[in-house]
């Protein structure tokens, strides 16, 4: 019912920026959250940045002040922004769709398929 695909991803210095974009497709309702996820070689998986339909935004410390995520709805587009980046920020990022259908029905969760992204020198 639902697609996403990230893009944007590739190896960068340190200090450096990336723009990471997500298409989203298919049924999706008004009421939603869009998030990044990463996850580094040997870590768990870990929440970078949140946003909801409605504008609110959360940030992982570890990213808060250097990645801004934002959405472009009249295209079904998702964007995280990463500036002044750092080897630890090294990882595959993803993007995450948690879909509000209504009451009773409880969200639809919704994944794409990861874009690498590398900090090395």
């Amino acid at each position: 019912q639902v697609r996403l695909v990230e893009s944007g991803g590739g190896l960068v210095q340190p200090g450096g920026s990336l723009r990471l974009s997500c298409a989203a497709s298919g049924s999706i309702f008004r009421i939603n959250t869009m998030r990044w996820y990463r996850q580094a070689p040997g870590k768990e998986r870990e929440l970078v940045a949140s946003l909801t339909s409605g504008g609110s935004t959360n940030y992982a410390d570890s990213v808060k002040g250097r990645f801004t995520i934002s959405r472009e709805n009249a295209k079904n587009m998702v964007f995280l922004q990463m500036n002044s980046l750092k080897p630890e920020d090294t990882a595959v990022y993803y993007c995450n769709l948690v879909n509000y259908r209504g009451p009773g029905w409880g969200p639809s969760d919704y994944w794409g398929q990861g874009t690498q992204v590398t900090v090395s020198s």
